[in-house]
């Protein structure tokens, strides 16, 4: 028993040391391509599809050769949604902010045609710091890992042909990471000869300058709004704009 233990055990070790002895004696490591193995290549990425394409702006959702094909299409621009598992008390999902930015991501997409959307990003910043708390909502991520993580997907993005990439946030505390990675890749890459265009949209999280203020003149109603809870108080986190969305997005959560 303990022998066969032993075996499962060391399997990956030998299998990992076998793959980089065999990629460093020129069996297929990540030197430079020979004319044959570039020419397979190439013709790898333009065979033909072999199903009929799927009607979908989730990126994640396409097939390698339905995405090749809707970039010669014309689809370089590219949505990067953020959201976050929070406190919003007893009356709403701890995923809100993702639902929402599943509806959200499909309607602007399709407005905005020959766009995209990016997997979403569902974790948002946050500090753990030293104390348990039993029941907390999260899991959340270090500032640094969040902006570290959204530079690396704008720049993956780019390379995969995309000009256009964009960063929205339906959680406030999103915004700083969302502007620094932009910047930085704006920076990083501002002497390219492609130019990609880097750009956070703070305009997209617009509950208190535009969606509470149209809710209550508009339809006229006149919610009390309680959004509290972020900041330590026992308001419910809550408002019409986010739960008729929520409701629409997901029956069940919202």
């Amino acid at each position: 028993m303990k022998t066969k233990l032993m075996v499962l055990l060391m399997m990956p070790l030998l299998a990992a040391s076998a793959s980089a002895q065999a990629g460093g004696a020129g069996g297929g490591g990540r030197g430079a391509l020979t004319p044959e193995q570039q020419a397979a290549r190439e013709a790898a990425a333009n065979k033909p599809r072999t199903i009929e394409g799927i009607n979908t702006v989730w990126l994640e959702e396409l097939t390698q050769p339905e995405f090749r094909d809707m970039i010669k299409d014309g689809y370089t621009t590219v949505l990067i949604l953020t959201g976050g598992v929070e406190n919003n008390d007893g009356n709403l999902s701890m995923n809100k902010h993702n639902i929402n930015n599943k509806l959200h991501g499909e309607l602007m997409a399709r407005k905005m045609g020959k766009t995209l959307v990016a997997p979403l990003l569902t974790l948002e910043p946050g500090n753990a710091g030293t104390n348990i708390q039993p029941g907390r909502a999260g899991p959340m991520i270090s500032q640094a890992t969040y902006t570290a993580l959204l530079f690396d997907m704008g720049k993956y993005l780019r390379s995969m042909s995309f000009t256009q990439i964009f960063y929205l946030g339906d959680s406030g505390g999103n915004a700083r990471g969302m502007a620094a990675a932009a910047d930085s890749l704006t920076k990083v890459y501002a002497d390219t000869p492609t130019k990609v265009y880097f750009k956070h949209i703070p305009e997209y999280y617009n509950h208190t300058s535009h969606v509470q203020a149209y809710i209550q003149n508009e339809p006229k109603i006149a919610e009390g709004i309680k959004i509290g809870a972020s900041s330590g108080t026992s308001g419910l986190h809550e408002e019409l704009g986010i739960d008729a969305t929520m409701a629409l997005a997901d029956r069940i959560c919202g």
